[in-house]
């Protein structure tokens, strides 16, 4: 279904809030506004764009920090007056560097925690970018064949406490495999994305 045959409500400003989440946490990362230039240009590049009310210009979210919003997919609310816009980030969304604007709790649980294999891919990412010196991570995602062989290692790790070594051991040996598998992801270029679309493509319908 394309943006035209949607009926958006725009306010008098000729604007309409947009709710960015995580294509695949569902982590709420921002809000901005959207005008109908904005919302064209988001489906037409691919990232996504919005009315800068203080600017009073269209911009794209990350054009000068390089944080930018890859689009997945936008939806309208039922009385069409707000949107909600399914990106994967590149980078921290939120200007203070942290991963979402809704980073300040003022009662209850607040925003979904990360789940722990994105939160090691982000780790691996951010040690990709910034190459610190002595990072064991960096030096592997610096030498992809290394990092190759790390794996099989580690799988042969996996087998061998599986094999009487104890449980604790068992899931000290799986940690590090998911580790390298995510090092793996990164050093190829691999989107998380394609992963997750694989594994739901074989969970849904036939046999696993």
């Amino acid at each position: 279904m394309g943006v035209e045959s949607v009926s958006l409500q725009y306010d008098q400003r000729g604007l309409i809030p947009a709710v960015v989440q995580h294509a695949l946490t569902g982590e709420v990362l921002m809000l901005g506004f959207m005008n109908a230039c904005a919302l064209a240009k988001t489906q037409e590049t691919g990232f996504v764009h919005f009315f800068s009310r203080s600017r009073n210009r269209l911009w794209q979210k990350g054009e000068s920090s390089g944080n930018t919003l890859a689009l997945r997919g936008v939806v309208a609310d039922c009385d069409g007056d707000a949107l909600l816009v399914l990106a994967l980030p590149q980078g921290p969304t939120c200007h203070t560097g942290a991963t979402s604007c809704f980073h300040r709790p003022l009662w209850g649980q607040g925003w979904v925690p990360v789940p722990p294999f994105l939160g090691l891919l982000r780790m691996v990412q951010a040690r990709q970018r910034e190459a610190p010196e002595g990072s064991y991570t960096a030096r592997l995602l610096a030498r992809p064949d290394e990092a190759l062989k790390k794996l099989v290692e580690e799988a042969g790790e996996v087998v061998l406490a599986a094999r009487g070594q104890g449980q604790q051991r068992l899931v000290e040996e799986l940690a590090d495999l998911l580790y390298h598998v995510a090092v793996v992801l990164v050093a190829e270029g691999v989107p998380v994305e394609a992963l997750t679309q694989e594994l739901q493509g074989r969970g849904l319908g036939g046999q696993p």
